[in-house]
Formats: C-alpha cells, structure tokens, sequence
C-alpha cells in the first residue's frame, strides 16, 4: 500500500507540474506549436537519465521513493520519459532492430490508434 500512494503523491506532483510548464509556455511561446508538451517531455527524459544513473551509481532509495520519484512524478510529467528509457535500455542490451522496431511501432501506433479513438467516437456520437 505504501508503493501506491508514493506513486499516487509522485503522480500528483508530476501531473501538477506538466500543468504549469505547459501554462508558462504558452504564456510565453504563444499558441501555434505544442511548446509546453516538447518542454516537458525533453526536460522529463534529462530528469530519467539523472535519476536512473544516480540511484544506479551513488543512491539506493527505497523502492517507494523510486516508484514515487519514475513513475509517479517523471511517468505524470511525461510518459515520454519512460519512453525514452526503454529507448536507452534496448540501445545499451545492443538490439538494434528491436530498438527501431519499438520506436517506430511505438510512434506509429500510438498516432493511429489516437485517430482511431477519433473516428470511432465520431461514428458513436454521430
């Protein structure tokens, strides 16, 4: 139960701050390219990369601060950032094709699947 609510606290945190840096980047980048969304998922995988290498090399945390630390505020800042790690694991185990097969299935099915989300709620609600 303690591994939930950090997730669920670090969720919040994140969910919270992607909320703010997509607010500020408005504000200050104006309407016509998804600044906010580019600001948090770049700056969310510099933030993995930190803190995986970290606890790897200097930090042990408990499993509930990394839970509450990856997959609650990093997962809720961005999914990108999970993304990007799998990206670097695939690339370090040395499996290119898989690599590029995730990359690619991973970008091209998301998209399709968000219109097919689309058009199916166009039919419904039509």
């Amino acid at each position: 139960m303690k591994l939930v609510l950090a997730i669920a606290l670090g969720g919040a945190i994140g969910a919270v701050g992607r909320y703010y840096v997509s607010v500020a980047m408005t504000l200050v980048m104006g309407h016509g390219f998804p600044w906010g969304t580019l600001v948090v998922n770049v700056a969310g995988s510099f933030l993995m990369g930190v803190l995986i290498e970290t606890m790897a090399l200097v930090w042990s945390p408990s499993m509930e601060m990394r839970a509450l630390l990856t997959v609650g505020v990093l997962g809720a800042f961005t999914t990108f950032s999970t993304f990007s790690l799998d990206v670097a694991t695939l690339y370090e185990r040395g499996t290119p094709v898989i690599l590029a097969v995730y990359v690619a299935a991973s970008v091209a099915l998301s998209i399709l699947a968000l219109f097919a989300g689309l058009r199916l709620m166009r039919l419904v609600l039509a």
